[in-house]
């Protein structure tokens, strides 16, 4: 069976597998960065080499009852040298380093990709900015071959870029709309609650100061996506004075939230629900400037989706 090991199409590679193919599992990654062996297990780790670009991993198990690893292997190995690679690496079994050999290289999962810690073989070897590496075991039934490519790839072109400042902390760091409304759509979908950790209301006030809040329209954007979707808007404090002052506070400050959606988004105040939970749910300690900041703060939770 012939094997075309497919990015970029400008390096394609083609081997012939020593076996009919039962199972395949494939796993790529552009870019991405892979650690290619090279020398057996030092004692400590196996010594490998940062290569970065397109991956390219496919395990397959094949139906070749009674080949050994080296009747595998060798001719992966004889191709791979006519295709212009100089071998980096090697080895067998108990030179590799075995067990410790095994579990200190890139290998897919069980059942996939079977490695026999007692027999194996493996193959690294590079061809001016691509490598190649060859993982050959087997079972009482089948021979595994796990193949592992990396050729040049590009960086993506990003169509969303951001400057960050990175003297500003993540609190104090204002998110962008398009920003806001993925974390926040996101967090939604996935927990059903996020914090709107960009409002600012004056100290001891439930009033919000004036300035765009994107994290509101990113609560507006996520409602309007889903139509039967309800919310709560629940207001938090740090634990400075009364628990009962806290909870009034900081549900005040919920409907201040409530009130700013519903003005300037034009959400359906049917929606939304306003409650506060003082300082009973802290994320931070109340020990210190930074974590009270933290702990004051407006949630959004999703209490329905009909």
């Amino acid at each position: 069976m012939a094997l075309l090991l497919v990015p970029p199409p400008a390096f394609a590679l083609t081997l012939t597998l020593p076996g009919s193919v039962i199972n395949e599992e494939q796993r790529s990654e552009v870019p991405g960065s892979y650690a290619l062996p090279t020398a057996p297990f030092d004692g400590t780790s196996v010594p490998a080499r940062r290569v970065d670009g397109a991956i390219d991993q496919r395990a397959f198990e094949l139906m070749a009852p009674g080949l050994t690893t080296l009747a595998a292997m060798m001719p992966l190995r004889d191709q791979v040298l006519a295709a212009g690679y100089e071998v980096i690496l090697d080895c067998e079994t108990r030179a590799c380093g075995g067990f410790d050999f095994r579990y200190g290289i890139d290998v897919i999962p069980e059942p996939k990709m079977h490695v026999d810690i007692g027999d194996f073989r493996f193959l690294s070897a590079e061809r001016d900015d691509e490598v190649v590496s060859i993982l050959v075991s087997r079972s009482a039934a089948s021979t595994f071959v796990q193949i592992t490519r990396v050729t040049p790839a590009a960086l993506p072109n990003l169509a969303v870029t951001e400057d960050v400042d990175l003297s500003v902390t993540k609190h104090d760091r204002p998110l962008s709309q398009d920003g806001a409304r993925i974390a926040i759509g996101l967090a939604l979908d996935a927990d059903g609650s996020a914090a709107l950790d960009d409002l600012v209301f004056a100290s001891g006030s439930s009033a919000l100061t004036e300035g765009e809040y994107p994290s509101l329209a990113a609560v507006a954007a996520w409602l309007e996506a889903n139509p039967g979707a309800t919310i709560a808007l629940v207001g938090h404090t740090d634990a400075s004075g009364s628990l009962t002052a806290n909870i009034a506070l900081s549900k005040r400050r919920a409907e201040a939230v409530a009130e700013a959606l519903i003005a300037t988004h034009g959400v359906d105040p049917t929606r939304i629900a306003a409650e506060g939970a003082g300082y009973l749910a802290p994320r931070a300690t109340n020990q210190t400037d930074a974590g009270r900041q933290q702990n004051g703060r407006v949630e959004v939770i999703v209490t329905s989706i009909r």
